[in-house]
């Protein structure tokens, strides 16, 4: 069964870093990518970062760019968030969530291609 579990959630004061855990397990293809996601109060989902699973390029909207870094570990059992300087506007609930693709046309983790969504954890930016 092929699961993701996000955790690492917190609250953090502005300008404060937080490290977010995509837990993976049930994968066996390589052509696959790891997208992190968000949602705020009355605001549609947003994707943060994509990490390709096979040759681990990874993608940033320009709102986080520079600010958040996607990772992996050799055995590619979990993905990390790194977030740093973080803002008001980053608060929101965090999901971590898996697309398979075609890689002839690769992917950046677009919300349409998404098999499986993670649970979510929240991130909160407060003083």
């Amino acid at each position: 069964q092929l699961q993701l579990v996000e955790s690492g959630g917190d609250l953090v004061q502005p300008g404060g870093s937080l490290r977010l855990s995509c837990a993976l397990s049930g994968f066996t293809s390589d052509y696959y990518a790891i997208g992190w996601f968000r949602q705020a109060p009355e605001k549609g989902r947003e994707g943060v970062s994509c990490l390709n699973m096979n040759d681990f390029t990874t993608y940033y909207p320009d709102s986080v760019k520079d600010r958040f870094i996607v990772s992996t570990e050799g055995a590619k059992s979990t993905v990390y968030l790194q977030m740093n300087n973080l803002k008001h506007e980053d608060t929101g609930i965090y999901y971590c969530a898996e697309e398979f693709f075609n890689p002839d046309i690769g992917t950046n983790c677009q919300e349409d291609g998404v098999d499986y969504w993670g649970r979510g954890t929240l991130v909160n930016v407060s003083t």
